[in-house]
């Protein structure tokens, strides 16, 4: 954020944004199709209760701890959360199932200052589209976003870093760090 001194007549970086910050976008892991059940109560399959396990591995190898969690509300996602350990507080936010990217932009625009390493655990084809949006042209691995273009398969994880504020995040801003696939490590 830049700030303008009218007295001095100068335009100074604010300190924040400069603070790196890790936006981790995961895909809800492998549900199961119950008889009789809405789609947003829809369970965990065995798979997905593994590819969870997983994926809490994982990020707890790979990322900065995860200081906060934005989850939708449907069954599968606060089952993943639940099965990948991440031990963080958490906003569960309806407006993440069936979600726009515009959507989650805005909730991730909400996010305190605070939180460095944010994980928010959504759906198709939201959290694919979300990370190619977000992702800077230049500095982002090519390979990850090719893959990423592809297919984003339940319990993927892109990591995206966030150069300042979460209220200032915009398409193009964020570099993709990384793109996995638990259940292919």
């Amino acid at each position: 954020m830049r700030r303008s001194d009218p007295v001095l007549g100068f335009t100074s970086v604010s300190p924040m944004n400069e603070q790196h910050r890790n936006l981790v976008l995961m895909r809800h892991a492998k549900s199961a199709y119950p008889d009789g059940v809405a789609d947003h109560d829809r369970p965990l399959a065995p798979r997905g209760i593994r590819e969870a396990q997983l994926a809490g591995e994982w990020l707890r190898a790979n990322v900065p701890t995860v200081d906060s969690v934005l989850c939708s509300t449907a069954t599968r996602t606060r089952e993943t959360l639940a099965r990948t350990g991440i031990d963080a507080p958490v906003r569960y936010a309806q407006r993440l199932y069936g979600a726009t990217p515009g959507a989650v932009i805005e909730e991730i625009n909400r996010v305190a200052d605070e939180i460095t390493t944010l994980l928010v655990i959504g759906h198709e084809p939201t959290t694919s589209a979300l990370a190619l949006i977000l992702a800077t042209v230049d500095s982002t691995k090519s390979r990850a976003a090719q893959r990423i273009s592809e297919k984003f398969p339940t319990s993927a994880i892109a990591v995206l870093r966030i150069e300042g504020r979460w209220e200032d995040l915009q398409p193009g801003d964020a570099p993709l760090v990384t793109f996995h696939v638990p259940r292919e490590a």
